[in-house]
């Protein structure tokens, strides 16, 4: 049978192309069916496929697809669910029934693959020292850092959203989020009373801001990719702040938790996963009027729109019922 599968072929184009099914029978615990939405990660993908030097591509990793076919040891998925799962741009879905999260009744497939993104800053919600109602500033008001803002105000923190983009803050004060154009240096509330700043920027400027505006052994973690070079900052200058203010600066990778639960151990990827999904369900994340919806067949448009800042919406969404 025949699928089809968002394809970069070629530095900054990409293509709907046909591509062969799979047509072994599925594993005890496999579960597969069509694809109704899946989500593309603006930074990742535009950097490391439509960007990038070596082709094909075949990119995506946030889906949701309708169950239509079950392996016999399949126990708590049944035909007809929707379900998300890590998989790619790609009309049909495979995968083991141990990899997918049900999706909630009254919740759209269009919103449910924001799960995916709301994992990367829920690593750093589970593992962060800083506890509720401790401030909290969030850098970098892009799909992961404007959830992140969200996540850690649903959680009780009291959260600065910092972005000089005008329309990103305009979101989320929407939203109720406090924001500005830079980190808050000077202000008496939050200059060395922040306990935590999530830097989803990727920008070295922010991050060595952050070190110097957080609290004296207060963390500052590295959620966003630093792709490229922006500045001609010094090793010494981001050294220099994080010595003499006892900064915990880490890394925001977030498969620094298990996949699964496992004992002796808090949070896990699916544990968080699940509960995105939950707390979208619940609009503890509203995602109104920010989804902007491309068919497949314009997977082009849809890339050129992220490359260039053309997208009508926080993020942008492939619904595959249209094809």
């Amino acid at each position: 049978m025949t699928d089809y599968a968002i394809t970069i072929t070629a530095r900054e184009n990409a293509e709907l192309l046909a591509t062969a099914r799979d047509a072994t029978p599925l594993g005890p615990t496999e579960i597969a069916g069509q694809t109704l939405a899946s989500l593309i990660s603006a930074g990742t993908e535009l950097a490391s496929a439509y960007r990038a030097e070596h082709f094909p591509v075949t990119p995506g990793y946030a889906a949701v697809f309708r169950v239509d076919a079950i392996g016999p040891q399949v126990r708590e998925v049944a035909i007809g669910d929707h379900v998300f799962c890590m998989g790619p741009h790609r009309s049909h879905q495979r995968c083991l029934e141990n990899e997918t999260a049900k999706v909630p009744d009254h919740v759209t497939a269009g919103k449910a693959v924001f799960a995916r993104l709301m994992s990367v800053s829920m690593s750093t919600l589970t593992t962060t020292a800083a506890r509720p109602p401790t401030r909290v500033i969030v850098a970098g008001l892009g799909p992961v850092g404007f959830l992140a803002a969200q996540l850690f105000g649903a959680c009780g923190y009291q959260v600065m959203a910092c972005d000089p983009v005008a329309s990103r803050r305009e979101w989320a004060a929407a939203r109720g989020i406090q924001s500005a154009a830079n980190l808050p240096f000077g202000d008496p509330a939050w200059d060395g009373k922040t306990s935590l700043v999530v830097e989803c920027s990727g920008h070295e400027q922010a991050v060595l801001d952050a070190c110097r505006i957080v609290a004296k052994k207060g963390e500052v973690v590295l959620v966003g990719v630093p792709w490229q070079r922006h500045t001609e900052l010094f090793a010494h200058e981001l050294l220099h702040a994080v010595f003499h203010r006892y900064v915990v600066l880490r890394s925001g990778w977030e498969w620094e938790l298990p996949g699964h639960p496992t004992e002796f151990r808090a949070g896990s990827i699916w544990e968080n996963l699940e509960a995105a999904l939950r707390w979208i369900g619940e609009n503890k994340i509203p995602l109104d009027g920010l989804i902007a919806t491309y068919s497949p067949q314009h997977c082009q448009q849809a890339y050129q729109d992220l490359l260039h800042g053309k997208t009508q919406g926080l993020a942008a969404v492939f619904d595959w019922t249209q094809i």
